[in-house]
């Protein structure tokens, strides 16, 4: 085979993942709000990585001389009680947010997924087990249950972490569980039994990529949930401990300030809202675009 031969077998070989991308771009202009959450969800990104760029001030340093200064050029976000600037603060403050869903997001998403597809595939009394224990942990409020956690636990953002993580898995868990049980019953699962493949090569290797795509798209969609989480842990003093710019503790912060220095929570509980609302549309986004009803 000839090097023009070889060329032509590699183009037709990658032009089907070539459409299916040019496809997937094609869907994602046309879903607008997807975008849109892309795109703040990319700045909320960007602002964590650029964090010591863009800052103007230590976010942690006090400044007695400076504290309670209202927006101003100088503070352009005010400055706190102790006189930390606000948008300093909030800045370095995506970091610890990125930290917190990344790792809630790891720890739940395993926790989850591996619980789910070993209940759905295996059915029976381990499935029982396994969906009466969520049942137990999906019988309590999601942030009441992370404040029990985190008081048991103790105070800190580690701790917090393990928390929400513990609260989060069990919606994934019930996700994995309906796949696994979709997929067990297919004509592939059986050939590769018929086969001689042990139960955990064809959870591997046949059920769990099966799950990905949903279950990332749930993960996609409750990261706006874990930031409020963290936000209300952070709030009630249960979270991240000062100093650590965290955005739900530093509204905590200004809780006591609200009537006459209002800068001091409203603006890290603006950027709650728009982060929150951007994990949203792009959970939404990518739920749409990976229908196959969408795709044809």
């Amino acid at each position: 085979m000839d090097s023009t031969q070889v060329e032509k077998s590699t183009i037709s070989r990658w032009k089907p993942v070539i459409e299916d991308w040019k496809h997937t771009f094609y869907l994602w202009r046309r879903t607008k709000l997807a975008m849109v959450g892309t795109f703040i969800v990319a700045g909320f990104l960007l602002m964590a990585l650029l964090a010591p760029l863009l800052a103007p001030y230590d976010p942690i340093k006090v400044d007695l001389v400076n504290r309670l200064k209202p927006p101003s050029k100088q503070f352009l976000f005010g400055t706190d009680q102790f006189g930390r600037d606000i948008l300093s603060r909030v800045l370095y403050g995506a970091r610890v947010e990125v930290w917190i869903i990344f790792l809630v997001t790891v720890i739940s998403g395993t926790i989850g997924t591996a619980i789910g597809i070993v209940a759905g595939y295996f059915g029976g009394w381990i499935d029982e087990i396994l969906m009466r224990i969520t049942d137990i942990f999906l019988a309590f409020p999601r942030l009441i249950l992370a404040m029990a956690l985190s008081a048991v636990l103790g105070r800190g953002l580690t701790n917090a972490i393990i928390a929400i993580s513990l609260v989060e898995w069990t919606v994934i868990a019930r996700l994995a569980r309906a796949e696994a049980m979709r997929v067990k019953s297919q004509p592939f699962i059986e050939a590769a039994k018929a086969v001689g493949a042990s139960d955990l090569r064809i959870l591997v290797l046949h059920v769990l990529p099966m799950c990905v795509s949903p279950v990332l798209v749930q993960l996609t969609m409750r990261m706006g949930t874990i930031i409020l989480t963290a936000a209300g842990l952070g709030f009630l003093g249960l979270g991240a401990q000062p100093p650590t710019p965290e955005w739900g503790a530093i509204v905590s912060d200004g809780r006591s300030y609200l009537i006459n220095h209002w800068w001091i929570s409203t603006f890290p509980g603006l950027f709650i809202a728009v982060v929150v609302l951007g994990f949203n549309l792009l959970g939404d986004g990518i739920r749409d675009i990976l229908d196959p009803r969408l795709r044809r």
